[in-house]
């Protein structure tokens, strides 16, 4: 049983461990290991204490340890490339070496739909990790002119903001939205962004998610705090 966590999760293991025993539940007579696959060390979870013992029907990966070598080794391999903002530590290295890991990913021998996503997720990489540039500078930093709505990540955080405003309501949806979003690109809200987000028409939630891969900070997209 695999399971990829993006994020760090202290309930990691225990969802593994129940998705181990219910495959178990079908198949008694198999045996059955989890594999926790997680972006770095400090992501895999520390309970239960026994996980990492051996004999224990767990195990992990951190590909932020298997990575480096893999890209070293396969530079031209799309589905590594696009984790390369995750392990170039040097941020000039990774300025300099841009254009070459999207031209990688563009050139590749895929279908269609999957160079999308790829170009996607490595998009996403660039601006998680150089959060304090707008999205022109990053552009630039690829090498590329592409207007910023044209682009896939524009396209699909613009459209996510509007399709839950259908499903939830036009403001509470965009301002859901937006909120993840700005933490997922700043980090945790401060208390005066998320009311006055929760504030805000219908028009003022559309400006802002449509400057927000423009905004170097919380602040400068929707102002600082007045009190």
């Amino acid at each position: 049983m695999v399971e990829f966590q993006g994020q760090a999760s202290d309930k990691a293991w225990y969802n593994l461990l129940t998705k181990i025993g219910l495959y178990g539940e079908e198949h008694p007579r198999r045996d059955v290991i989890g594999i926790g696959i997680f972006l770095r060390e400090q992501d895999v979870p520390a309970f239960p204490s026994w996980a990492s013992q051996a004999g224990a029907p767990l195990r992990q990966v951190a590909l932020r340890r298997v990575l480096p070598n893999w890209l070293t080794r396969e530079p031209d391999n799309p589905y590594v490339v696009v984790f390369a903002p995750l392990l170039i530590n040097d941020d000039g290295d990774l300025r300099a070496r841009a254009p070459v890991l999207w031209r990688t990913v563009q050139e590749a021998p895929l279908d269609a739909a999957v160079r999308d996503i790829l170009s996607q997720v490595l998009e996403f990489w660039f601006f998680e990790r150089f959060r304090g540039l707008t999205a022109k500078e990053v552009w630039a930093m690829l090498n590329l002119v592409t207007p910023i709505q044209e682009t896939k990540a524009y396209q699909s955080i613009f459209a996510e903001g509007k399709a839950e405003g259908k499903a939830e309501g036009e403001t509470e949806g965009r301002a859901e939205s937006l909120k993840r979003l700005l933490v997922r690109r700043f980090g945790p809200l401060p208390v005066w962004a998320t009311h006055r987000i929760d504030a805000a028409p219908v028009a003022q939630l559309d400006a802002w998610l449509d400057g927000i891969f423009d905004a170097a900070s919380v602040e400068g997209l929707i102002g600082g705090d007045v009190g």
